[in-house]
């Protein structure tokens, strides 16, 4: 789908027809529409780069055009993996942007609802660098979405027995290479933006791209330390589930033990020779039944008092 917008004395507008100084959103372009942006001067590899999934970040310039390359964040619920990267592409010609991407993304509505006071879609490569700072927003915004997630499962780890926590934990350790790899990658690609100098026409501009890499910076940083306590939570909690396994089996072990009790002493007075309290004494049963219930209580008593229980 692709949908054009400019940004007037009014704010952000769509418009229904291409001007100068619009930005064209191209969201899982069809062949028709994908035709239409060859029209407008798109390379056509860019726009396959763009929805490629396993591209990643890149900048590439010529005389007339800056195509840039980046990879943000995507959430995918009840997935082996939550949340992963996807490539989007900005393609930079004339008084014309163009953002390409796979996917519909909140942080395009953010871009159009007038979220950032100075930007405007004229001003094309100050436009690329809120795209940037929105980019590391999000990750930043997802990851403390994964801390939440990890802290209400180990909540429910402290008393657990089984592996679907752990396992859950796993699930966003993928997701945290994914945010890693991209981080870093788009990283370099910002800094290679910064040598080359295309943002310098606005001293706004170059105060914005450092704004960018250090909230880029910080994204990185937040994704390493939270891979690592995810790990050292991970193997902990397997130590923890091993342990209340153990308890489990503990307590088991004790409930066997003394629930036999009274079957070995039955057994014992139930063989046919002559034994103590075999005769017709009518309060025998009672006699032996006592005898069982205690040895049963003494044995409770035990383990009691040795925390098996």
């Amino acid at each position: 789908m692709l949908t054009i917008y400019k940004t007037t004395e009014g704010g952000t507008e769509e418009l229904k027809s291409m001007e100068n100084g619009t930005w064209v959103k191209a969201v899982d372009p069809s062949p028709e529409e994908i035709q239409q942006l060859v029209q407008w001067g798109v390379d056509v590899d860019y726009i396959h780069y763009s929805l490629d999934f396993d591209e990643m970040p890149r900048m590439e310039r010529d005389d007339d055009y800056t195509f840039i390359l980046i990879r943000i964040p995507h959430r995918q619920p009840d997935t082996d993996v939550p949340y992963i990267t996807i490539p989007l592409g900005i393609f930079i010609k004339g008084n014309m942007i163009v953002t390409i991407c796979r996917y519909e993304k909140e942080m395009f509505s953010v871009l159009a609802n007038g979220k950032y006071r100075l930007l405007k879609t004229g001003k094309r490569y100050r436009f690329a660098l809120y795209i940037f700072l929105e980019t590391a927003t999000r990750y930043l915004t997802h990851l403390r979405e994964i801390n939440r997630i990890t802290e209400a499962l180990e909540d429910q780890l402290q008393l657990s027995t089984r592996n679907r926590e752990v396992l859950e934990l796993l699930k966003y350790q993928k997701s945290l290479t994914y945010f890693a790899t991209a981080l870093r990658s788009n990283e370099v690609m910002m800094e290679r933006v910064q040598r080359t100098q295309i943002f310098n026409y606005y001293e706004e501009d170059q105060d914005l791209l450092e704004d960018v890499l250090t909230e880029n910076q910080q994204a990185i940083q937040m994704t390493t330390i939270t891979t690592e306590i995810l790990s050292s939570m991970m193997d902990a909690f397997a130590s923890i589930i091993s342990n209340n396994l153990n308890s489990v089996m503990k307590i088991l072990a004790a409930i066997t033990i003394i629930t036999a009790l009274p079957g070995t002493v039955g057994a014992f007075f139930g063989m046919n020779v002559p034994l103590p309290l075999s005769d017709s004494n009518p309060v025998s049963f009672y006699q032996v039944l006592g005898i069982s219930l205690a040895l049963s209580a003494l044995a409770a008593y035990i383990f009691y008092k040795r925390d098996w229980f």
